[in-house]
């Protein structure tokens, strides 16, 4: 049974899964998006990203932000902050850091661990939770705002649209 609040649940086999949803999510953000990627170790928060980050067009490597805690991304106006507080000891290390200011209505934040910053990082307009289900993993996605219910329901139509294109032509 899902909770109440889970507003879309995409079922992830394998990596390539994983890949097509970051690719699919990049068709649907909009700058000022504050999304959690939430899930233990190895769930695919960052593969997940790291799809994402390259459907917007970022040529180079992608690096996990785990010992940076962020890597900073431009795209023509958009400023995307891939956050990792997995190594954060207390929440108040977000504002030791200055975190506060990235999150702004010109830039798109993706946060892994957002708990380890539990009342001070922004509240999401989207969450992500990965787990790992049998050999694959299992998405839930809840919109917190009706800005990120606007982006799971461009994301829940351009997953449709992949699947369907990626069926054979019936014969």
């Amino acid at each position: 049974m899902h909770s109440p609040d889970v507003t879309a649940v995409f079922a992830l086999p394998d990596e390539a899964a994983t890949q097509r949803v970051g690719e699919c999510l990049a068709t649907a953000i909009q700058p000022g998006l504050v999304i959690f990627l939430e899930g233990d170790l190895g769930a695919g928060k960052t593969t997940l990203s790291r799809a994402l980050i390259r459907a917007l067009g970022h040529a180079g490597p992608v690096k996990s932000p785990t010992y940076s805690l962020v890597e900073v991304y431009v795209f023509s106006s958009l400023y995307l902050y891939h956050f990792d507080f997995y190594r954060f000891e207390s929440p108040e290390e977000f504002l030791d850091a200055g975190f506060d200011e990235y999150f702004n209505d010109a830039s798109l934040c993706l946060v892994e661990w957002p708990e380890r910053a539990a009342g001070c990082v922004p509240a999401p307009d989207l969450r992500l939770q990965l787990h790992h289900a049998g050999l694959g993993r299992r998405l839930q996605a809840v919109a917190d705002t009706p800005k990120g219910q606007a982006c799971l329901n461009a994301l829940i139509q351009a997953m449709a649209a992949a699947s369907s294109s990626a069926m054979p032509a019936p014969r």
